[in-house]
């Protein structure tokens, strides 16, 4: 059987990390979660507030914050390495659930980079103010990060699910994103 690649995209704390973890625990083989925030971690300290890493602007949006991301070309690398290693790992035989956020042609570049493997895509959606409310009760979060993407994380994008996951748990649409593919 093929590797099965889940790739959920969303806005931050729509719940994409929770919902990867809850359904790691419910698969029937294994699957490896892949964050795009791990490999953010391995950048060097320093390249985060500057032009060549990733910039976070702090904008005004109809009189709240917004912080516009901004990626130089050592994020975009980071990010291209990305989704390099995990055709990688599925040329290796694992399956993968991916947690990113996909605010440009990210979706092309997987379909061209993983056409030997079962891809799913899946869109996980909330209300601004429900994203916004999550991003200020986090605290790890800068506030504003939501609002900016809240435009531009799905468009482009064709999922082949979508879930709202304003009110359900991780753990109630862990199954649905399951029995949906079978897996």
């Amino acid at each position: 059987m093929l590797p099965r690649i889940i790739i959920l995209n969303g806005v931050g704390s729509v719940g994409k990390t929770s919902t990867a973890r809850a359904l790691q625990a419910i698969t029937a083989e294994p699957f490896l979660h892949v964050a795009m925030d791990a490999f953010l971690d391995m950048m060097p300290p320093a390249m985060f507030g500057r032009p060549e890493g990733l910039l976070f602007e702090t904008t005004r949006d109809q009189g709240h914050p917004s912080i516009v991301i901004k990626s130089g070309p050592v994020v975009e690398r980071t990010m291209r390495g990305m989704r390099h290693a995990i055709a990688a790992l599925a040329a290796q035989g694992n399956n993968l659930i991916v947690d990113d956020v996909l605010l440009g042609g990210e979706a092309a570049e997987y379909r061209a980079l993983l056409p030997a493997f079962e891809v799913r895509f899946v869109g996980l959606f909330a209300p601004l103010e429900v994203l916004e409310a999550r991003e200020r009760a986090r605290g790890d979060r800068a506030i504003g990060l939501a609002r900016w993407q809240y435009g531009r994380v799905h468009q482009g994008v064709t999922y082949d699910l979508e879930i709202d996951a304003t009110t359900a748990t991780p753990e109630e649409n862990a199954p649905i994103i399951r029995d949906a593919f079978g897996l």
